[in-house]
């Protein structure tokens, strides 16, 4: 998980409740919650792009290859899916076999940035700033997880 410094994690809660109907129970209920996570509209300031956990561990690794620290990225219990936050409209206008897009109208489950939770967890937290991961850097670094996931595979397949 990238951490990021109390004045980070302050920051980073204040950007992410700010989309919740009411950010004050937002910040209440992630105060109190024993779980530490929160339901939060996707598509006000966010969508999410949510690949296989697979793909999408490798896809983070050529992400921070590229660009050091890319927008805030998600892990459910499990790491079975990787949600990576890109600007708002790309869900709506993705096309992707196995990539599940939230945006208006869905909820996601988001932890308190800095807590570790025993559902969803941060593998990038949010800086707080609203950097969000760029929709095409994001599909050119799936497609080159996914060629090599593939080399992979065809490898493991082909050794004695």
């Amino acid at each position: 998980m990238t951490s990021t410094g109390a004045s980070g994690v302050k920051a980073a809660v204040e950007w992410l409740a700010a989309v919740a109907p009411d950010p004050d129970a937002c910040r209440w209920e992630w105060e109190r919650n024993p779980h530490g996570v929160a339901l939060l509209p996707a598509g006000r300031r966010w969508d999410v792009l949510i690949l296989p956990g697979g793909l999408g561990r490798a896809t983070l690794d050529v992400l921070t290859r590229l660009v050091g620290r890319p927008g805030p990225v998600l892990a459910d219990f499990g790491d079975a899916r990787i949600g990576f936050f890109v600007p708002p409209g790309t869900a709506a206008r993705w096309l992707g076999t196995g990539v599940r897009g939230a945006g208006p109208g869905t909820w996601i489950v988001v932890p308190y940035p800095g807590r570790l939770t025993g559902a969803a967890r941060w593998l990038v937290a949010p800086d707080g700033l609203g950097t969000l991961t760029d929709a095409s850097l994001l599909e050119l670094a799936m497609h080159e997880a996914a060629g090599a996931l593939a080399g992979e595979q065809a490898q493991r397949g082909s050794a004695p």
